[in-house]
């Protein structure tokens, strides 16, 4: 299965983002106001530059104290974004998460920020695969 119909069937395509300038505060805000774990971090709004995740944030506080909260997400996100495209196959998306210990990727072509895909897009995604498969071949055994 392909990225691209995980993002055709999410109710959003849009992705959320934050300039690199913004608070800690308000990138925190905008996880919360919009039920997000991770905010990608852009300053046109289109290309990616970074990602800031809730972990960011409460590792930081625990270091710093409230005190970071005001401090430009810039300092705080992960510059080295680890991205898919359209076309990625989903099974190696779930590797390289769980590999590489992070629950966001950002889907990007052409340079430009065209989505994004949770860890549980994708479990969802080859579970549906996986009952359909299971589905197609027990209807070849039955003879339907």
């Amino acid at each position: 299965m392909l990225v691209q119909v995980i993002l055709k069937s999410k109710a959003s395509t849009g992705v959320v983002t934050v300039k690199p300038d913004a608070s800690v505060a308000e990138a925190a805000k905008v996880m919360s106001d919009n039920r997000f774990g991770t905010v990608v971090v852009s300053a046109d709004g289109e290309t990616p530059e970074g990602i800031l995740s809730e972990r960011d944030i409460v590792r930081e506080l625990s270091k710093e104290g409230a005190g970071c909260l005001d401090q430009p997400v810039s300092g705080y996100m992960t510059r080295e974004l680890v991205t898919c495209t359209t076309q990625s196959n989903v099974g190696e998306l779930l590797q390289q998460m769980t590999e590489g210990r992070f629950r966001h990727m950002p889907v990007v072509e052409d340079g430009k920020l065209v989505g994004i895909v949770t860890l549980g897009d994708a479990v969802k995604a080859q579970l549906a695969q996986v009952a359909m498969e299971k589905d197609a071949l027990q209807d070849m055994i039955m003879g339907h």
